[in-house]
């Protein structure tokens, strides 16, 4: 895959005339985590590992934009923020630690204020499916690919711009979530209902999701669901740039939405706010034009 970008990587020019809206996106965010994380390092002294954690993602950012790439290096910067997303999503349980006061109990009376019942807990067990637990706990992985493999196939078709603008709005509905975690921390069902029934996840797709929560969960990221934001986001986003793209996603996001309540990963109203959240910056988000094309 080749990658021929335009005037604003090429040539001699200062760093900031070539950083792109995400790069100034990820550097806000990253400045607002470093002072929390200063601040909380006294309660987590985990924090202060992501002081030069911070400061390699500057160093990286600098090497990417200042110097000259060849077309591997050009397609790593444009895609480089999804690349991020575990290590920024692993920074929420360090600075929340398992010592956060979460707002779990607000969430619930929200919840039962707007469905009249703790969905999480009560949907699987009033409708009871092997077959939907196999095909929710699946849909659940087809997330990974929802807010990645679109901006590959941009890229590879040349559409350097809706690249751009799907990264950019996947990564600023991310920010807007993580932001959420770090000062409106909720637990979510995962970690205070007991868990289904042994029939219900005794399945591949399901052992792998709880395979997959055990190891890399963060304590405090559940409301809004980000799963759902940024799956929403990135259809939206997708449909701006390939509207057969963006409908092909579209059934993989209904059933991740509903399949992060059904198998009890998020409470309801974290699924609904996840997508007014997507929803949103998804359509609300606009970047503006680039001189890029892929060769």
């Amino acid at each position: 895959m080749g990658l021929a970008v335009g005037a604003e990587h090429a040539g001699a020019g200062s760093l900031r005339g070539r950083l792109l809206p995400v790069d100034r996106l990820l550097i806000g965010y990253l400045s607002v985590v470093t002072v929390v994380a200063i601040l909380r390092a006294a309660r987590e002294p985990a924090c202060w590992w992501l002081l030069p954690a911070h400061a390699l993602f500057l160093l990286l950012l600098f090497l990417i934009r200042r110097r000259p790439l060849g077309p591997a290096g050009r397609v790593l910067g444009e895609i480089y923020p999804l690349l991020l997303l575990v290590g920024l999503y692993s920074e929420i349980g360090i600075i929340n630690g398992r010592s956060a006061a979460v707002y779990d109990g607000m969430v619930q009376r929200w919840e039962l204020a707007l469905f009249g019942a703790q969905l999480s807990r009560e949907w699987w067990q009033a409708m009871p499916s092997r077959v939907w637990s196999v095909v929710l706990h699946g849909a659940y992985f087809s997330y990974y690919l929802i807010v990645s493999l679109p901006a590959i196939l941009f890229l590879r078709r040349g559409q350097i711009d809706q690249a751009r603008h799907f990264v950019f709005a996947v990564m600023a509905t991310f920010v807007v979530c993580y932001l959420c975690f770090l000062f409106f921390p909720v637990a979510g069902p995962y970690y205070t209902f007991p868990r289904p029934d042994p029939w219900f996840t005794d399945n591949g797709p399901a052992r792998l999701v709880y395979a997959t929560l055990a190891a890399a969960s963060s304590y405090g990221a559940a409301f809004p669901s980000s799963h759902v934001a940024a799956a929403v986001a990135a259809t939206v986003a997708a449909l701006r740039g390939s509207r057969a793209l963006g409908l092909a996603l579209v059934i993989p996001t209904v059933l991740l939405t509903v399949g992060v309540v059904y198998c009890q990963m998020h409470y309801g109203v974290d699924a609904l706010a996840g997508a007014v959240v997507g929803g949103a910056l998804g359509f609300g988000l606009k970047t503006g034009s680039s001189q890029s094309q892929v060769a």
